[in-house]
């Protein structure tokens, strides 16, 4: 395959591997094991797999593989290991890499299980993580230390949408020897630069745009060669977070429409902030990719100018006001999904962030009227008028 492919040839042939029947549509290879010519054989592959030998699906499989390689090129990135979902990407990508004694430094600004992994499940077993506000460069210099091991934020974060200075950040970083994992799904595959901006490791949730119709789970981690295989296949082999070969081929066949998706979707998003800004009904509007948006110069210069497929609106009358135009809305679903072809609400206070304290959502800005709008494929026209009947709806 082409390295210099751009991105959306890459989406369409990048990984592809064709059995002897030379089919056009990548091979579903829905098996969980490998048969050998002999014992020897046998031997050979579990001492050193080649390229293309596979032993058991949760080491690796052919669909599995096309889907790894293919988001590898796209992202720039040397390898990838292709997981069960995107928080067993998260949770593979730092558990893999982190021992006792280690020390992290994170955004505070995440989605609610990533939180979870970080203040729970990585301090139960001895690492030590420091908060920051990672739009905050000083905060990062504060925090790091000479022996600390990796930083971890959302480049885009979930539900307040912070956009965090990628190459900023990873310089900091870099400078006491810390690894950069970046999660990267509001950002997309489509327009992030992650690792030529300087990050480490970058995170998928395939769930979301990379499928984008709601169909299956599905995650990946993306490094340089020896992280992908030396320290992460290790561990995600033995602990079981595979994914599934059906899966694969599901994401396959996303990643074909994902930037005409993911570009119709932010085109989307900018009009329909553009239309609501200043409404009498809402106390904020979150949209990096307007004018208006504190941090949109770094949008430029990060994510080439799109804002994303995600704005959030912050209704007034708090929960009640928030559920009137839950309540209301036609044509976006109420559910807790983002990155689709349908555009999805969240009220995440009560869903996504909802085991947090009151204290934790007011520091991180999710306010009891806070809805997160993932803008879907329908006519921008239809999804604005629809929004703004619900938010005189949430008024009434």
């Amino acid at each position: 395959m082409s390295k210099s492919w751009n991105k959306r040839t890459q989406a369409v042939h990048g990984g592809i591997r064709r059995s002897q029947y030379s089919e056009v549509s990548e091979a579903i290879f829905l098996t969980q094991g490998f048969v050998y010519d002999n014992a020897e054989q046998a031997e050979a592959r579990f001492i050193q797999a080649g390229d293309d030998e596979f032993i058991y699906a949760r080491y690796g499989n052919p669909t599995v593989r096309m889907f790894e390689e293919r988001i590898a090129a796209l992202e720039g990135a040397e390898d990838g290991f292709a997981t069960a979902s995107g928080m067993a990407a998260v949770n593979g990508a730092l558990c893999a890499m982190l021992q006792a004694g280690d020390h992290v430094v994170s955004a505070r600004a995440l989605f609610g299980s990533c939180l979870y992994i970080l203040e729970n499940i990585l301090t139960r077993y001895g690492v030590e993580v420091t908060f920051v506000d990672g739009t905050d460069l000083e905060q990062w210099k504060a925090a790091l230390r000479p022996d600390t091991k990796a930083v971890f934020f959302e480049s885009m974060s979930n539900p307040t949408l912070e956009v965090i200075d990628i190459e900023a950040v990873s310089e900091l970083a870099h400078a006491v020897g810390a690894t950069v994992v970046v999660d990267n799904v509001f950002s997309t595959p489509v327009f992030s630069r992650a690792i030529e901006q300087g990050a480490d490791v970058v995170i998928y949730s395939a769930t979301k745009h990379i499928d984008g119709q709601g169909r299956a789970l599905g995650g990946i981690i993306l490094g340089t060669r020896d992280f992908i295989r030396g320290t992460v296949e290790p561990y995600l082999k033995h602990t079981g977070g595979a994914l599934s070969p059906f899966n694969a081929w599901v994401m396959l066949k996303g990643l074909e429409t994902m930037s005409l998706r993911v570009n119709a979707q932010a085109d989307s998003a900018l009009k329909i902030a553009e239309a609501l800004e200043g409404h009498s009904a809402l106390e904020r509007l979150l949209y990096p990719g307007l004018k208006t948006h504190a941090q949109n110069a770094l949008v430029q210069s990060q994510l080439g100018g799109k804002g994303g497929t995600v704005l959030s609106l912050d209704i007034r009358g708090g929960k009640d006001g928030a559920f009137a135009f839950l309540n209301a809305l036609t044509i976006p679903v109420i559910s807790n999904n983002l990155g689709d072809a349908k555009s999805i609400a969240t009220h995440p206070a009560t869903t996504t962030h909802q085991r947090l304290s009151d204290d934790q959502r007011t520091a991180l800005g999710i306010t009891p009227g806070l809805i997160r709008l993932s803008v879907g494929l329908e006519d921008s026209e239809d999804l604005i008028a629809d929004l703004q009947a619900a938010l005189a709806a949430s008024q009434s």
